[in-house]
This record gives C-alpha cells, structure tokens and sequence, in this order.
C-alpha cells in the first residue's frame, strides 16, 4: 500500500460536521437532515473538538430529561477520546490501525485544525481494487 493519507481524505469542503457552538436542537435537526449516524464536531476557530452520534444526544436526552434542547450545546455532550484525529503525517499503519476502531478517522493538521476524513469504506475499496488489479496481472 503505497499510498499517502491524502489519496484516501475526504475534503472538509466535502463532509458535514457540526460546530460546538451548536445548540442541541440544531446539530439533531442537522444530523437528521444529513441522515448520518456520527459526524466530526469543530471550534468555531476550526479546531477538532471530537464527534457526536446519535446515541450521544440518545444517552444526553435520557440522563436529562428536562433539557431545554436550545440551551444545551454540542461540546457538552462530546465523550472525551471517542473518534480520535490523527495528524495529516501519520502513517498508512497508523491509519489503518485507526480505521479498524472507526469508521472515519478525523485528520488534522499541526495546529489541529480539522481537515477532513479518511473513511473506512475508502481504504477498503482501495484495497478491494488493488487486489482485482493484482488478480487480473497474474
């Protein structure tokens, strides 16, 4: 696998995320209109923060059943280490090893400002190539 962490990275231009600063109210609506399950979360100065999934708001909602869901925001319910970021620099075992615990890696840049995604689904269909590529040679 010769490859670099770029060839399989999923521009921020080209994800959703959503701002700490978001109310609760706002990333669910946010996260139902996208349909997606877990989405990287960033500072308003850019910076990776962590990720969110459903189940976070799921898990919030219960142990607070009071909540006004405008007055809570996203960073509150953020679980310290979960969907870790790995620099732009890593290593494809570093990547790989990080893809087999998740399924996006969020990468970030020296300052930590979040740049994008790897996708376990892009690293397999990459491997899933290359090996048909591989096959078709012999």
């Amino acid at each position: 696998m010769g490859q670099n962490l770029f060839f399989f990275l999923t521009n921020k231009k080209q994800i959703n995320f959503l701002y700490e600063n978001l109310s609760l109210r706002d990333g669910m609506y946010l996260m139902r209109q996208h349909g997606f399950t877990a989405v990287p979360v960033v500072s308003s100065n850019g910076e990776y923060v962590g990720s969110v999934t459903e189940g976070d708001f799921l898990y919030y909602l219960t142990d607070h059943p009071a909540t006004n869901l405008d007055e809570v925001f996203i960073r509150e319910i953020i679980r310290p280490g979960f969907i870790k970021a790995v620099p732009f620099n890593v290593s494809m075992g570093e990547l790989l090893a990080a893809s087999l615990e998740q399924n996006f890696v969020p990468v970030v840049d020296d300052r930590n400002i979040f740049i994008g995604i790897v996708t376990r689904k892009n690293i397999l269909s990459y491997l899933m190539r290359d090996r048909t590529v591989k096959n078709e040679d012999n």
